[in-house]
């Protein structure tokens, strides 16, 4: 057992749905790692599901494109946009009961630097943005290359940081990525965990790698 979860990749985790919410790089990433392992996909934007049609092809069998509503009645949902494009790209969706994962990292542009939030972590800020539901913070550490790029290396696989107050959905997560190849290291929660892998934390842009 590593992270309260199996070293051997459960078939039927392979069988589930993974939504996402949003097309850029770090979407893109995670949805072709997610097709090779297995998963069926859907990829939604602020663009038609037509206009994401050649993007969902290029990234792997069972990929499909959907609106953010028809993503977000996945297993799990990935919200993979700007920080400061969230509330525009989830709002007016029933979140209830979902396990999202959020790719976020809140920065200050042009200046570069982490937003301020009065000591709060970006994530336990976006937990407001999606009521009812279960929010993980995880693939938001490295940049979008080496996430696209094979988790498994010559002597190990890369490594994913997760936080979440739920136990439950951050199981969900963990497991979600040991699956997707990755070595997954459960933070704790949102406020702790949080921080050291939110942009200007401890644990950003870090590439590390478990050895075998």
């Amino acid at each position: 057992m590593e992270n309260g979860i199996s070293n051997k990749v459960n078939p039927q985790e392979t069988t589930k749905t993974i939504g996402i919410v949003g097309a850029g790089h770090i979407a893109q990433a995670v949805a072709r790692h997610a097709a090779k392992a297995g998963y069926k996909v859907i990829i939604s934007s602020r663009k038609k599901p037509v206009e994401l049609a050649d993007l969902a092809s290029s990234l792997g069998d069972g990929v499909t494109t959907g609106t953010p509503t028809e993503a977000a009645q996945a297993d799990l949902v990935l919200i993979a946009v700007h920080f400061d494009q969230i509330p525009d790209a989830v709002k007016d969706i029933d979140w209830k009961g979902r396990t999202v994962i959020d790719t976020s990292n809140a920065i200050v542009f042009p200046e570069f630097k982490p937003k301020d939030f009065g000591g709060k972590t970006s994530s336990r800020v976006n937990t407001g943005l999606f009521p009812g539901a279960s929010l993980v913070k995880a693939f938001n550490t490295l940049p979008a290359a080496i996430l696209a790029s094979d988790p498994n290396v010559d002597k190990g696989r890369r490594v994913i940081f997760v936080s979440g107050d739920d136990d439950e959905s951050k199981k969900k997560v963990l497991t979600f990525a040991k699956n997707l190849g990755f070595y997954p290291i459960d933070l704790g929660g949102l406020d702790e965990g949080g921080r050291l892998q939110e942009f200007g934390g401890a644990l950003i842009t870090h590439n590390l790698i478990k050895l075998k």
